[in-house]
């Protein structure tokens, strides 16, 4: 189950600090990227450091809630399947909250 977690921690980790988005102002492009870059170094560093373990869960919860507002976005762009691939990260970071919980 560890190792599991490691692969889905990491592959969010790369997949966050690689996002993007569309259709916002640059403040808020500006925000998200600072939130999704601090989730992603906090979904590895902390465990891997063994500093603040319990900040892993807490950065993935905090990235579930970024994707709830991804998929609410891609649901009123009228974009079904990308939602769906919103969802499967949605899970992935539930997955992680709740096994370094």
């Amino acid at each position: 189950m560890d190792t599991a977690l490691w692969i889905v921690a990491g592959f969010l980790a790369v997949a966050y600090a690689a996002g993007w988005v569309l259709d916002f102002g640059p403040g808020a492009v500006k925000a998200i990227g600072a939130v999704e870059i601090a989730g992603a170094v906090g979904l590895v560093l902390p465990a891997l450091l063994d500093l603040g373990p319990v900040l892993v869960p807490l950065a993935a919860l905090g990235l579930a809630l970024v994707m709830v507002g991804a998929v609410v976005v891609r649901i009123r762009r009228h974009e079904p399947l990308v939602a769906l691939l919103d969802l499967g990260y949605l899970a992935l970071c539930v997955f992680v909250a709740i096994g370094r919980a």
